[in-house]
């Protein structure tokens, strides 16, 4: 899904000089990429082993570059192109190492659970919000955030709910910073726990928020947690389409919020129905293309990992813009109650996830 600079580095509107101004973000997300690599190929000669590999380094980089220094415009329409398309080029990529055989061996169980787990996380989040008493609709966006795919469905039930931009910005804000803790914590926890592959990808799926996130956050433990974390998320990220149609009829009967004069607020004006885009993503759709490509072997398998290096760099990068457009300093200005409901929001996932996990016998 889209990442926080797709949000807060919008793309230039000057079509001629479009290629050139996405020039200077790019090479400096290669540039992160690049030191990422380098520093992973460091521990390799030092230590034998990467315990933080590229994809983790490229987040930790570009976001120590973004809180020392805050690129200009110059630089956004470049970082915006790297954390949204390159990473929506991954992903469909990525479908060429998922067989038919992986989605089987999740099994249905788990993808009922799937559903459950979402519906349940979007209720508990709500209440949560709700008790430390932020605003119904900043306390939908945590909770549709937290729940199903981060700042990506933050910004699909805004317009539906007719969320202000206040709520918008400090929603996504968290998202993000939570994200990269997330992806740099939970390998550890699963490590701790001595988890199995598909077992860990699985909590990977469940609780991480982007689907890059999730790519980085379960490689540690090998290719069958990224497979299995993949195809969570992608399960997960399809609960956005009915989630969306279900608030668009409730949104009605939301109390009216005063908005201070000049304020913004998402979907002013516009139909608060949500687009196809914001359903069914088109990298989804790609993606399930591809992982049916490969199941009736039109993909060669030669091929398979070529384009399994190339959706990993592409990632890698991708998460370098991700972290470029991560202020950690953020965080501090969205207030108490809000960082309460966020953090609490995301406990109460994890427990639900692993009451899955348990339910499956799967931990």
């Amino acid at each position: 899904m889209a990442s926080l600079a797709s949000q807060t580095f919008p793309a230039s509107h000057n079509e001629g000089n479009e290629r050139i101004s996405v020039l200077p973000g790019i090479v400096l997300c290669g540039i992160v990429t690049s030191a990422a690599y380098a520093l992973e190929a460091g521990e390799r000669v030092i230590v034998g082993k990467a315990w933080l590999e590229a994809l983790v380094l490229a987040i930790l980089i570009g976001t120590a570059v973004r809180s020392m220094w805050a690129p200009d415009a110059k630089w956004h329409a470049g970082i915006a192109f790297s954390a949204k398309y390159l990473l929506e080029i991954a992903v469909v990529l990525l479908g060429a190492s998922v067989s038919a055989s992986t989605i089987l061996t999740a099994g249905p169980a788990l993808l009922f659970g799937i559903v459950g787990v979402v519906a349940s996380a979007i209720f508990l989040s709500f209440g949560i919000g709700r008790l430390l008493g932020l605003p119904t609709r900043m306390a939908l966006l945590i909770a549709c955030g937290n729940s199903i795919c981060g700042n990506s469905a933050i910004a699909a039930v805004a317009p539906v709910i007719g969320a202000d931009s206040d709520d918008v910005a400090a929603s996504i804000a968290f998202t993000a910073v939570l994200g990269v803790v997330v992806v740099l914590g939970l390998p550890l926890l699963g490590i701790a726990l001595g988890m199995s592959g598909v077992a860990y990808g699985a909590l990977a799926g469940l609780t991480v928020y982007a689907v890059p996130q999730v790519i980085a956050a379960a490689s540690p433990l090998g290719a069958i947690a990224v497979q299995t974390g993949t195809l969570v998320k992608l399960v997960r990220v399809l609960m956005l389409g009915p989630v969306c149609l279900i608030l668009s009829l409730v949104a009605p009967r939301l109390a009216p919020q005063e908005v201070p004069e000049g304020e913004i607020v998402a979907g002013a004006g516009a139909k608060k129905r949500p687009g196809i885009s914001h359903i069914v993503p088109w990298f989804i759709v790609g993606f399930l293309i591809v992982v049916a490509c490969r199941s009736l072997g039109l993909i060669p398998s030669v091929a398979i990992v070529p384009i399994s290096r190339i959706a990993t760099l592409l990632t890698v990068v991708s998460m370098a813009a991700l972290g470029l457009g991560v202020d950690v300093r953020t965080v501090a200005k969205a207030g108490g109650r809000v960082t309460g409901a966020v953090v609490l929001s995301l406990i109460g996932l994890g427990g639900i996830s692993f009451g899955l996990l348990a339910l499956l016998s799967m931990t």
